[in-house]
């Protein structure tokens, strides 16, 4: 992955002249759906607008037309991702006539979060480490975008203080073993922090 400019000219305004067309939100759509497709394929390296315009069938200038670059689209792509993974969260959450308890829940949710696919939501928290000032979005939207769901599996007569500390704690954690297991292949050494951070919470609950 080029860190440094994706496509030459990094923070590159886009032409927006379709904003407010329902045509041509339809076709930024379209483009943003492929290029999404494309990096949940095939990650974050060596992404570039060019690469972008390959995977959605058309020309760096016509991404330019709809996005504000490449930072934007990568923005936006990744945002499409998380939204994707959160929507399979919230069906585990839900799942049967009961809910879950926290435990529960992150055993259910585990298999998504490492799956092949998720990975590139890994390799962006590496990008936000690597230059936060430009890639700040990219850790600030992932907690924004999961603590709704952290907070509605908590139970329902806890303090909102408890439940933030709680969703604070299972965000906090779970990403630390997201890092550890595609960096560390010490796959047993994860399964035992996951197996107590599920002890955790069903302590947690039992106070």
């Amino acid at each position: 992955m080029d860190t440094s400019a994706y496509d030459g000219t990094p923070k590159q305004a886009g032409y927006r002249r379709s904003a407010g067309s329902p045509r041509g939100e339809a076709r930024r759509r379209e483009l943003l759906d492929r290029v999404t497709d494309d990096l949940a394929v095939n990650g974050l390296v060596d992404f570039s607008l060019r690469r972008a315009a390959r995977a959605a069938g058309t020309t760096h200038k016509v991404l330019l037309y709809h996005f504000d670059g490449a930072d934007d689209l990568l923005k936006q792509a990744i945002h499409q991702l998380r939204e994707k993974r959160i929507g399979q969260a919230w069906a585990a959450a839900t799942e049967g006539a009961d809910r879950r308890t926290l435990a529960g829940w992150v055993r259910a949710v585990w298999p998504d979060l490492v799956g092949a696919e998720a990975r590139v939501l890994e390799q962006a928290i590496g990008l936000a480490m690597y230059d936060p000032e430009r890639y700040a979005e990219l850790g600030r939207g992932a907690s924004e975008q999961y603590l709704p769901v952290l907070l509605s599996v908590c139970p329902e007569h806890w303090p909102v203080q408890r439940k933030h500390e709680v969703a604070a704690m299972i965000l906090a954690t779970l990403r630390g073993f997201l890092v550890d297991a595609r960096t560390s292949g010490d796959a047993a050494g994860t399964a035992a922090g996951f197996e107590a951070l599920a002890r955790a919470l069903e302590r947690e609950e039992a106070v």
